[in-house]
C-alpha cells in the first residue's frame, strides 16, 4: 500500500479517532489510483452516513478530495497551453471536485471518476468563460463565438477557402445579423495594451506605441456642429443685432466704445447683447 492505513477503528497515533469505520490514512496523496478508487467507494458510502459537519464528515470529505485530486490535475492538463493561469485553474477545478463528492449518489450505479470529470471540466469552463473576456458580454454570444469558430473552421476545410457570411448563416442555422453578432463579440475577447509598440525602425527598436498612433477627439468638430446650427440662427436677428455681435465678438470692441459708434450707452449695449446672445442660446438648446 502506497500510504500508511490503518483499520483498528481508525486510530491515529495522537490518540484521536476520526472515524469508527474508515481507515485513518496519513497520506492520502501518496495512495495508488486503483486503491484510491476502492476507499474512494468506502469514504463517499460513509459520507451519507454521518451528519454533516461531524468530525468524521470532514475527515470522510477532506479525504476524498486529496484522493481524486488527480482528476482535478487531469482535466487541467488540457489547458497546458495556460500555464499563466495552472494554479487558478487548478484550484477551481478542485471547487468542481468538492461539488461532485457532495452531490454523488451509490445508487447510479456511475464511477464516481465518471461523474466527477464532467463537473471539474465545467467549473474550469465557467472560470474561463467569467474571466477570461476581456469585455463582458452576454452568455449566448459567448457560446456563439465558439459555434462560428468551429464552423468557420469546418468551411474553410471544405470550401478551402475563408467562408462568407451566408455560408456561414446557412451552415449553423443563424440569420446573417446573429452571424454579425457574434464576429462583433470575438473581438471582446481579448484586448491588447495601448502601451504595446506600434512601429519599428530598421533595427527593430520601437519608435511609437499603439496609444500614440490612436488619433484624438479634434474638439474643433463640436465647434464646426455648432457653427452650423448658429448660422440661420444668425440670419434670423436683425442687421443692429448681427452688427452689434460682429462689434463685439469679431472687433473685439468694448461695450463703451461700441455704444460711442452706435450712440448708446454702456448699460444700453449691455442689454441688447445679453438678449442677442439669450436669443441665440435658446435656438441652440432647442435644435
Amino acid at each position: 500500500m502506497g500510504a500508511r492505513a490503518t483499520t483498528d477503528r481508525g486510530a491515529r497515533a495522537d490518540g484521536c479517532c476520526p472515524s469508527a469505520v474508515l481507515p485513518w490514512i496519513e497520506d492520502a496523496a501518496k495512495v495508488p489510483p486503483q486503491q484510491a478508487r476502492q476507499l474512494s467507494k468506502a469514504f463517499l458510502a460513509r459520507l451519507r452516513q454521518v451528519p454533516p459537519g461531524s468530525a468524521e464528515y470532514r475527515y470522510a470529505r477532506d479525504t476524498l478530495v486529496v484522493l481524486n485530486i488527480s482528476l482535478v490535475r487531469y482535466v487541467a492538463g488540457r489547458y497546458a497551453n495556460r500555464a499563466d493561469l495552472s494554479e487558478d485553474i487548478r484550484q477551481v477545478g478542485t471547487v468542481g471536485l468538492i461539488k461532485a463528492i457532495d452531490r454523488f449518489d451509490l445508487e447510479r450505479q456511475v464511477e464516481f471518476t465518471t461523474f466527477a470529470i464532467p463537473y471539474i471540466s465545467g467549473e474550469i469552463k465557467r472560470y474561463f468563460r467569467d474571466t477570461a473576456w476581456a469585455v463582458r458580454v452576454p452568455r449566448s454570444l459567448q457560446e456563439r463565438r465558439i459555434i462560428l469558430l468551429k464552423a468557420r473552421e469546418a468551411l474553410h476545410t471544405d470550401l478551402g477557402r475563408p467562408p462568407t457570411t451566408a455560408e456561414v448563416a446557412q451552415h449553423t442555422g443563424l440569420s446573417t445579423a446573429e452571424v454579425h453578432q457574434g464576429v462583433l463579440a470575438t473581438a471582446g475577447y481579448t484586448a491588447e495594451s495601448l502601451d504595446v509598440p506600434a512601429a519599428h525602425d530598421d533595427t527593430g527598436t520601437s519608435r511609437h506605441t499603439l496609444a500614440e498612433r490612436i488619433g484624438a477627439t479634434d474638439p474643433g468638430l463640436d465647434l464646426v456642429e455648432t457653427l452650423l446650427d448658429l448660422k440661420p440662427l444668425l440670419a434670423a436677428l436683425s442687421n443692429r443685432e448681427r452688427t452689434l455681435l460682429h462689434m463685439r465678438f469679431a472687433k473685439n470692441m468694448t461695450q463703451t466704445e461700441i455704444g460711442a459708434v452706435l450712440g448708446c450707452s454702456q448699460m444700453h449695449i449691455s442689454r441688447l447683447l445679453s438678449r442677442t446672445l439669450a436669443t441665440l442660446r435658446t435656438g441652440l438648446l432647442s435644435a
